[in-house]
Protein backbone atom coordinates (compact mmCIF):
# COMPACT_ATOMS: atom_id res chain seq x y z
CA UNK A 1 0.00 0.00 0.00
CA UNK A 2 1.23 3.45 -0.84
CA UNK A 3 1.48 6.13 1.81
CA UNK A 4 -1.11 8.31 0.04
CA UNK A 5 -3.63 5.46 0.06
CA UNK A 6 -3.00 4.83 3.77
CA UNK A 7 -3.54 8.51 4.54
CA UNK A 8 -6.85 8.51 2.66
CA UNK A 9 -7.98 5.38 4.53
CA UNK A 10 -6.93 6.68 7.93
CA UNK A 11 -8.57 10.02 7.20
CA UNK A 12 -11.83 8.29 6.34
CA UNK A 13 -11.72 6.32 9.59
CA UNK A 14 -10.85 9.39 11.67
CA UNK A 15 -14.49 10.20 12.40
CA UNK A 16 -16.61 8.61 15.10
CA UNK A 17 -19.55 7.73 12.84
CA UNK A 18 -17.42 6.40 9.97
CA UNK A 19 -15.35 4.29 12.33
CA UNK A 20 -18.55 2.89 13.86
CA UNK A 21 -19.96 2.12 10.40
CA UNK A 22 -16.77 0.40 9.31
CA UNK A 23 -16.57 -1.67 12.50
CA UNK A 24 -20.21 -2.71 12.13
CA UNK A 25 -19.59 -3.79 8.53
CA UNK A 26 -16.52 -5.77 9.59
CA UNK A 27 -18.67 -7.54 12.17
CA UNK A 28 -21.36 -8.21 9.56
CA UNK A 29 -18.86 -10.06 7.38
CA UNK A 30 -18.68 -10.27 3.59
CA UNK A 31 -22.45 -10.18 3.10
CA UNK A 32 -22.58 -6.69 4.62
CA UNK A 33 -25.71 -4.79 5.59
CA UNK A 34 -28.34 -2.68 3.90
CA UNK A 35 -27.90 1.03 4.49
CA UNK A 36 -31.20 1.07 6.39
CA UNK A 37 -29.88 -1.59 8.81
CA UNK A 38 -26.68 0.38 9.35
CA UNK A 39 -28.72 3.48 10.11
CA UNK A 40 -30.97 1.52 12.45
CA UNK A 41 -28.11 -0.18 14.31
CA UNK A 42 -26.05 2.97 14.82
CA UNK A 43 -28.78 5.58 15.08
CA UNK A 44 -27.29 7.65 12.27
CA UNK A 45 -29.85 9.58 10.19
CA UNK A 46 -29.99 8.33 6.57
CA UNK A 47 -28.81 11.67 5.13
CA UNK A 48 -25.71 11.68 7.38
CA UNK A 49 -25.10 7.99 6.79
CA UNK A 50 -25.09 8.53 3.04
CA UNK A 51 -22.31 11.09 3.41
CA UNK A 52 -20.24 8.81 5.67
CA UNK A 53 -20.67 5.80 3.37
CA UNK A 54 -19.56 7.94 0.43
CA UNK A 55 -16.37 8.88 2.30
CA UNK A 56 -15.64 5.26 3.24
CA UNK A 57 -16.37 4.16 -0.31
CA UNK A 58 -14.09 6.86 -1.76
CA UNK A 59 -11.31 5.57 0.50
CA UNK A 60 -11.92 2.03 -0.81
CA UNK A 61 -12.84 0.71 2.63
CA UNK A 62 -16.42 -0.24 1.76
CA UNK A 63 -18.33 -1.11 -1.38
CA UNK A 64 -22.01 -0.90 -2.16
CA UNK A 65 -24.04 -3.36 -4.21
CA UNK A 66 -27.52 -2.59 -5.51
CA UNK A 67 -30.07 -5.21 -4.41
CA UNK A 68 -33.46 -4.16 -5.70
CA UNK A 69 -34.42 -0.98 -3.86
CA UNK A 70 -31.65 -1.39 -1.33
CA UNK A 71 -27.90 -0.94 -1.37
CA UNK A 72 -25.92 -3.44 0.66
CA UNK A 73 -22.61 -2.17 1.94
CA UNK A 74 -19.73 -4.45 2.88
CA UNK A 75 -16.29 -3.84 4.30
CA UNK A 76 -13.40 -4.26 1.88
CA UNK A 77 -11.35 -6.77 3.85
CA UNK A 78 -8.44 -6.62 1.39
CA UNK A 79 -8.16 -2.86 1.94
CA UNK A 80 -8.45 -3.30 5.71
CA UNK A 81 -5.75 -5.98 5.78
CA UNK A 82 -3.56 -3.86 3.49
CA UNK A 83 -3.86 -0.92 5.88
CA UNK A 84 -3.03 -3.09 8.88
CA UNK A 85 -0.03 -4.54 7.03
CA UNK A 86 1.13 -1.03 6.08
CA UNK A 87 0.86 0.13 9.69
CA UNK A 88 2.79 -2.85 11.07
CA UNK A 89 5.28 -3.34 8.23
CA UNK A 90 8.29 -2.20 10.22
CA UNK A 91 7.05 -3.17 13.64
CA UNK A 92 9.81 -3.39 16.25
CA UNK A 93 12.52 -2.60 13.69
CA UNK A 94 12.35 -6.11 12.24
CA UNK A 95 12.92 -7.74 15.62
CA UNK A 96 10.36 -10.05 17.18
CA UNK A 97 7.95 -8.00 19.24
CA UNK A 98 7.98 -8.72 22.95
CA UNK A 99 4.61 -9.85 24.21
CA UNK A 100 2.79 -7.11 26.04
CA UNK A 101 1.57 -8.20 29.42
CA UNK A 102 -1.45 -6.52 30.88
CA UNK A 103 -2.62 -6.95 34.46
CA UNK A 104 -4.88 -9.73 33.16
CA UNK A 105 -1.74 -11.71 32.20
CA UNK A 106 -0.56 -11.97 35.78
CA UNK A 107 -2.05 -15.00 37.47
CA UNK A 108 -1.73 -13.49 40.94
CA UNK A 109 -1.53 -9.70 40.83
CA UNK A 110 -0.12 -9.60 44.35
CA UNK A 111 2.75 -11.97 43.49
CA UNK A 112 4.56 -9.17 41.69
CA UNK A 113 4.53 -6.95 44.78
CA UNK A 114 7.67 -7.20 46.85
CA UNK A 115 7.34 -6.54 50.54
CA UNK A 116 10.46 -5.49 52.36
CA UNK A 117 10.98 -7.04 55.74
Amino acid sequence: METKTAIISLSALAHESRLAVFRLLVQAGPSGLAASKISENLGIPPSSLSFHLKELSHAGLVSGTQDGRFIHYAANFDAMNGLIAFMTENCCGGNPCAPVCTPACVSDPLSSIQIEE
